[in-house]
């Protein structure tokens, strides 16, 4: 049966295999399938937006952050953790956060020694598809006497 140009059928027959990864995620491991297969997207089509398959990198983006932001709570965290949080939700290593630097650079954030600026902070917000304001400590407003 076709109904607006798309094949039912078609669908009925591949739907076992698409619905584990285009389905509301439920569980952790679906989280974590779907993870996989964004990022073997992401490796696999990397900036074409003209591939067939880049607006599945967007689906697939927007059932992840539903689940996170459903089901995957940050409070209080540092800069820091955050960024260790998403190094380890995306199996990354130093090396693999150009958008801080070098790995030195990487190091010395995580390490404390340094401070994200706005440059990275910019970067890392849209990599990881998060609003800036996670990367910045929460200022302590200090009293002023008059």
């Amino acid at each position: 049966m076709k109904t607006l140009d798309i094949d039912i059928e078609d669908i009925k027959k591949k739907w076992p295999s698409i619905n584990k990864v285009l389905n509301v995620y439920r569980t952790q491991k679906d989280y974590h399938r779907a993870i996989s297969v964004l990022n073997f997207l992401l490796d696999e089509i990397g900036q074409n937006e003209k591939h067939p398959l880049s607006s599945l990198i967007d689906t697939i983006g927007v059932l992840i952050e539903d689940y996170e932001n459903k089901n995957i709570v940050i409070k209080n965290s540092t800069p820091i953790e955050i960024i260790k949080f998403l190094m380890e939700e995306h199996s990354l290593t130093q090396s693999e956060l150009p958008e801080i630097g070098t790995q030195g650079v990487v190091s010395e954030v995580l390490g404390g020694k340094r401070e994200l600026n706005i440059r990275q902070i910019s970067l890392l917000a849209k990599r990881f598809k998060v609003s800036p304001l996670v990367f910045f400590e929460e200022i302590e407003e200090e009293t002023v006497a008059a």
